[in-house]
């Protein structure tokens, strides 16, 4: 591809530079000039670009970073501009980063070191996006992580440019809505109506009603994104999901709205299951809904948001949306909680007027959800008393599942406005706490949320020391509950307490997407640290876990594991603190498979594992470690760095 071309030809200055950093006080550095000739591959990133005589002022300063050399493209004023990096130490280019106002806004990368980039990202004011071209043929094959947000601009600008590739780019696959742990039915139904979608797409944008090249996308717009919990119509997992979703597009002076439909997350990146149609082109102006919208009275049959709806239904909803808004811009505790409880009304009567029971039940559910949460944030008081009412009225149904869902997000309710109180007697609170823990699993053992509530059990138990009760819920959750997300963290955590002495497996995907597996350390010392950038004793720890790896230099090895559920959040961090040890990152944070796999219920935890690969401490305080090691590979290890030569 031509662009992909020129920008390899630009680099071949940086590169030749590269080449000679062993002599670098000799070799001639590339210009600013030149530097600045480089694009980024994909189109539209809104980054510096100096004036012909603000280059003529600008500098290039070479850098260095332990194995990562490169240049920086600087002003007058020292702002970057620019960053040309050799991130493996093969001599080579092989990010191009780009700047405004002295941020990161875009970056392009050849992860697999080909010479060729393959990875294209977005940062700070620009967005989060970013991109795989699997064939690196400058084009974006797939989305690792796009924004709802960024989503409705890419479907808007696929629409304008009748670019079907882009827009099914943004199409959830076959795999992926597998992966998402849906009811059978919905699973067929989407996935029937995703296999129309490039076809509808081709239709539509051969008579995008209004569109043109002026067109510019404007803003997304939606209310907040919901959660359809695990359990709802046979699925097996929480799904977040987006409903309505419209984008807001200009032509001149002129606005008009796109309809999105609904959007699902599916690990860092949101989906369509809907065709992008421009409002007015054959659309009945309202975006489609698959999980959100019920069925009221002389409603609309197929559930869709449509224009069948009765009036009363439709002025409910309307409220609902506007007081969705209201409590975003809510600046204080006292009008939101205001607004919680009239959110609460609104949500109560649309439950009533339902006509079905699998209706009436998912918004019994965001209303027990919304009260519990907002109890818990102290913005809705009498959320106990509200949530009893509700429990109390869905005893006297048939729908056992639904009683159990909202009288365990009483119980939890309950909990949190009790820790809220002026003098709470804490040991008190937990005592009861457990003891209606208890009761749940005992009144409803086949609810969908027993299974959490064994886990709470189970954390408290192994909290307080008594890890034989722990490791009896975890085992129970395991045999009862085995395909539930709890299971698998029950499963890792049963592991865990059972870790010492036994051989230790890891193995995930770097933050450079790359393969690591501990078996490759065999023969070192190897502290494995599950830990987060919101941790602060986490990062405290890094001074001295460095430390240790210049003191027992060849002998000692950390593997970080990042728990944090945004890989741009640990990029940042490692940014603006190198840490000379890989970085396990998949997406999930504490629920991801990584901390699944070992049952980490809590950050920083850190397990020592022997040169033969046991472990041999699942928890090891960050003050305990030097001694231990001194124990494991012996005070010569520490005194020659693991290689024979001093430690200076």
């Amino acid at each position: 591809m031509e662009r992909q071309t020129t920008l390899k030809l630009a680099s071949c200055g940086l590169t030749l530079a590269l080449l000679s950093w062993g002599g670098f006080a000799q070799a001639a550095s590339p210009s600013a000039a030149d530097a600045l000739k480089l694009a980024p591959i994909q189109d539209g990133v809104d980054y510096d670009k100096p004036s012909e005589k603000e280059a003529d002022a600008c500098k290039i300063v070479a850098k260095k970073n332990g194995k990562t050399v490169g240049w920086a493209v600087e002003d007058a004023n020292g702002k970057l501009l620019r960053l040309f990096l050799d991130t493996n130490g093969d001599n080579t280019v092989d990010q191009w980063r780009y700047y405004k106002n002295g941020l990161e806004v875009y970056r392009d990368s050849d992860s697999d070191f080909n010479r060729k980039a393959d990875s294209f990202r977005w940062f700070h004011t620009s967005g989060s996006r970013w991109g795989i071209d699997d064939d690196e043929d400058g084009e974006i094959d797939r989305w690792k992580a796009i924004s709802a947000e960024e989503v409705s601009a890419e479907a808007v600008a696929a629409l304008i440019n009748r670019d079907t590739q882009r827009f099914m780019n943004l199409v959830i696959d076959s795999k992926e809505l597998k992966s998402l742990g849906l009811g059978a039915e919905k699973e067929k139904q989407l996935s029937e109506n995703i296999a129309r979608l490039k076809s509808e797409f081709e239709k539509l944008s051969g008579s995008t009603s209004g569109l043109t090249a002026d067109t510019e996308w404007i803003q997304f717009n939606a209310s907040m994104p919901g959660v359809v919990p695990s359990g709802t119509n046979g699925s097996t997992k929480d799904l977040s999901v987006y409903e309505n979703v419209t984008a807001v597009v200009r032509n001149k002076d002129k606005h008009a709205e796109v309809l999105i439909g609904t959007l699902i997350k599916v690990g860092d990146a949101w989906r369509m299951v809907h065709a992008p149609r421009p409002s007015g082109s054959g659309s009945d102006g309202i975006a489609a809904s698959e999980f959100f919208s019920p069925r009221i009275a002389d409603g609309n049959p197929s559930g869709q948001a449509a224009g069948g709806q009765d009036q009363a239904a439709q002025k409910l909803l309307a409220a609902l949306e506007d007081i969705d808004k209201e409590i975003t811009q809510a600046s204080d505790t006292k009008k939101t909680t205001e607004l919680n409880s009239r959110r609460a009304d609104i949500v109560e009567k649309i439950a009533d007027a339902a006509t079905n029971s699998a209706d009436r039940a998912m918004w019994v559910r965001q209303l027990a959800d919304m009260i519990s949460a907002a109890a818990q944030t102290g913005t809705c008081p009498d959320g106990g008393k509200r949530l009893e009412a509700l429990f109390e009225k869905c005893k006297k149904g048939d729908d056992g599942n639904l009683t159990a869902y909202v009288r365990f997000r009483q119980l939890t309710a309950d909990y949190g406005l009790s820790l809220q109180a002026e003098k709470p007697d804490f040991q008190k609170i937990q005592e009861q706490w457990l003891k209606s823990l208890e009761g749940f699993v005992k009144d409803y053992p086949k609810s969908s949320d027993t299974a959490e509530a064994m886990l709470q059990l189970a954390i408290a138990n192994e909290f307080s020391g008594e890890e034989d009760k722990a490791k009896t819920w975890y085992a129970r959750i395991v045999k009862e509950f085995p395909n539930s997300p709890v299971g698998k963290k029950a499963a890792g955590a049963g592991r865990r307490l059972d870790s010492e002495g036994k051989p230790f497996e890891l193995s995930g995907t770097t933050a450079e997407g790359k393969t690591l597996d501990l078996d490759n350390y065999r023969g070192k010392a190897v502290l494995v640290q599950y830990w987060a950038t919101w941790c602060k004793p986490a990062k405290t720890a890094m001074p001295t876990l460095r430390e240790l790896t210049t003191k027992y230099r060849g002998s000692f090895q950390v593997v970080g594991v990042n728990l944090d559920n945004r890989l741009e959040d640990l990029n940042t961090y490692l940014e603006e603190n190198e840490l000379p040890w890989p970085q396990i990152h998949e997406s999930g944070g504490l629920d991801s498979r990584p901390a699944n796999e070992f049952g980490i219920l809590t950050v920083p935890t850190m397990v020592l594992v022997d040169k033969q690969g046991k472990v041999v401490r699942r928890n090891i305080p960050l003050a305990e470690l030097d001694d231990e090691l001194k124990k494991m590979l012996g005070p010569a290890s520490a005194r020659h760095g693991g290689n024979g030569k001093k430690v200076r």
